[in-house]
């Protein structure tokens, strides 16, 4: 039998990873039914494990089954680690806007160049934590991260988020060059869902 885990998440492009991710493993992820009907909780935690571990124990009261939930963000090493649990809302949460942008995406890539402007220190990393949780309660917690640097513009179409502008110097690509089927080997989704699945298969022993 597949195993279902239900992401609480709407976010086309974390789907999508999360589904190629689990293939291998004979998993099926798919988005938490009624998501959008659910009121969302506020997101308080200052660390990504705090919010991943905060999602999924809220959204499994709503769900039969397991449900998987992630906090993943940029941390930029010359800004102390900006934009962080943040990355989101990042040029929300500085007020910044531009008539260039045409989605949040891009606003807030925009932002983090602005930010950067003058800075020579350019290494980076994405960082991401899942959390499964059933009833309400946490089960296991698991992360992943990829070491790159901030390029000082945007570079490739696929992706979302700052994959545009997260730059991979052994393999001369941005995150948005990469094709999906390589990204997951190496993405940070891709990294914490891999550590999870010894801890997933652990949890069914039991």
């Amino acid at each position: 039998m597949t195993l279902t885990l239900w992401a609480a998440t709407t976010n086309p492009g974390k789907l999508r990873d999360f589904a190629v991710a689990a293939e291998a493993s004979g998993i099926r992820v798919e988005a938490l039914p009624n998501l959008e009907g659910i009121p969302a909780p506020h997101e308080d935690q200052p660390t990504f494990a705090g919010n991943a571990s905060l999602k999924a124990a809220y959204y499994s009261r709503f769900a039969d089954g397991t449900v998987l939930a992630d906090d993943s963000g940029l941390e930029v090493d010359a800004i102390g680690g900006e934009p962080g649990v943040r990355s989101a809302r990042y040029a929300q949460d500085l007020g910044f806007d531009s008539t260039e942008a045409r989605t949040t995406d891009e606003r807030n890539n925009l932002c983090l160049l602005a930010r950067m402007e003058g800075i020579r220190q350019r290494r980076a990393r994405y960082h991401c934590v899942l959390a499964l949780a059933c009833s309400g309660e946490v089960l296991v917690t698991a992360d992943g991260s990829v070491e790159g640097e901030i390029l000082t513009a945007p570079r490739g179409t696929g992706g979302f988020g700052y994959d545009p502008l997260f730059y991979l110097p052994e393999l001369q690509r941005t995150m948005a060059e990469i094709p999906l089927e390589e990204k997951h080997t190496l993405s940070h989704r891709g990294r914490a869902f891999r550590a999870l699945l010894p801890k997933l298969a652990g949890l069914h022993r039991k």
